[in-house]
């Protein structure tokens, strides 16, 4: 590594290229979004009755989605189209909603509403920062457990779900986790759906938001949850979530959820007392789309690895060109999902953001991939290489290593 003095100058000549480049949040760029453009028009005056019956210009349908996409959405999910919802653009929204009728209602087979009985929920570090934003707006306590390369620690979940009776259950993103890329083994999934718990009605949130992003030929695929529960005799234990957010348009997608079908029972008529129905035209949509598409889903996804693919390889070029090697940072090399995750040896992730917005590149805040944005270690960098171009995934790299190489000698120098 370079010496602090010539480190300076490499960052003020950084400085005076007054870049403006944005690495931080995991959004599809507009040739993503251009591969789904004709499902703008697919719809049309021919369409306003689907071949269920079901008008999408009309009240009648039901809280749980059209027919239609209930069952492509539950192919997507692994599972059957009576455990499954869709409903609008957001899998957060029905993460939610599910989660403050636990709070109001309690749970399938549990009259006890959680609010009375001051809930946690376990959540894995580092990892998504808007499953930490709302349990803290609902009032859940979070108990955070490390991943561990294959999925969050199991047996540290064990040893506290055993004997906390007030642990209601667990959040976490099964395949392609957010921020470190990696998917639960099987053994772990299993072992989540039979394990005891205290909490009769604990329940595992599962955000599959990342299932179909691969990047390469070489994906996982985690065991679906649900089937997992209901091959342990738990059955009701597990709902999964996910959404075409960055399938189709972010603005303008569909959520789905999926549980047992006595889950999606009772979930389906509080559902309906808040709503009338989903967006039946956007779901129609969506059904001819994916349909007509060559190839279906894997075909649209396989145009998108062709896009994002190329700028996820320069980040790992970059990275391995400037860092491999140094002894001062790690990081993650997915086979999917949206995010590379990398941690810096010393505890500098906070001043490595700071040196990079003023060399003109957005990070996502240091500490965001943990509660209260409270990172203990100093040292998890999200890098989301996903809208910027492949030049200028380049140069944000380029930018952010000597950022991490800066960052770390002026530690050393104290």
């Amino acid at each position: 590594m370079e010496n602090l003095s010539a480190l300076k100058k490499m960052y003020e000549n950084l400085q005076s290229e007054s870049l403006n480049l944005n690495i931080e949040r995991g959004q599809p760029a507009d040739e993503n979004f251009d591969v789904s453009n004709p499902m703008l028009t697919i719809v049309t005056e021919k369409d306003v009755i689907t071949p269920s019956g079901i008008s999408i210009r009309n009240y009648p349908g039901g809280p749980a989605g059209l027919p239609e996409i209930r069952e492509l959405c539950s192919t997507l999910l692994g599972i059957k189209p009576e455990e499954t919802i869709v409903g609008n653009n957001s899998s957060l929204a029905l993460l939610v909603n599910t989660l403050m009728w636990a709070l109001l209602k309690g749970m399938n087979g549990n009259s006890k509403p959680w609010v009375h009985q001051k809930p946690k929920i376990i959540i894995t570090v580092p990892g998504y920062d808007r499953h930490f934003t709302l349990l803290e707006a609902m009032g859940i306590e979070m108990i955070s457990v490390p991943m561990e390369g294959d999925g969050p620690s199991f047996s540290k979940i064990k040893d506290l779900v055993e004997s906390d009776p007030t642990i209601k259950g667990l959040i976490f993103v099964p395949t392609y986790s957010n921020p470190t890329g990696e998917t639960i083994s099987d053994d772990k999934m299993m072992a989540l759906a039979s394990m005891k718990t205290a909490a009769e009605d604990f329940t595992i949130f599962a955000d599959d938001a990342y299932t179909v992003h691969h990047l390469t030929d070489n994906y996982d695929e985690a065991k679906n949850i649900i089937c997992a529960c209901e091959e342990a005799g738990n059955p009701d234990r597990a709902y999964i979530f996910g959404s075409t957010s960055k399938i189709t348009f972010s603005g303008g997608g569909i959520g789905f959820m999926g549980s047992s079908a006595s889950n999606i029972k009772y979930i389906s008529k509080l559902f309906g007392t808040q709503s009338i129905g989903p967006n039946k035209i956007e779901q129609y949509r969506h059904y001819k789309f994916f349909s007509e598409f060559p190839g279906g889903v894997e075909g649209l996804m396989q145009k998108h690895a062709e896009i994002l693919q190329p700028k996820f390889d320069s980040a790992q070029m970059i990275l391995n060109e400037e860092l491999k090697g140094e002894d001062i940072a790690e990081w993650t090399n997915p086979n999917g999902g949206y995010f590379i995750s990398l941690d810096t040896k010393y505890p500098v992730a906070k001043r490595v953001v700071e040196l990079a917005k003023g060399a003109g590149v957005a990070l996502t805040p240091a500490g965001a991939t943990f509660p209260k944005g409270e990172d203990p270690n100093n040292s998890n960098i999200r890098i989301a290489p996903t809208r910027p171009s492949v030049d200028e995934v380049k140069k944000a790299m380029k930018v952010l290593c000597t950022c991490i190489k800066l960052a770390s000698a002026e530690y050393l120098e104290k």
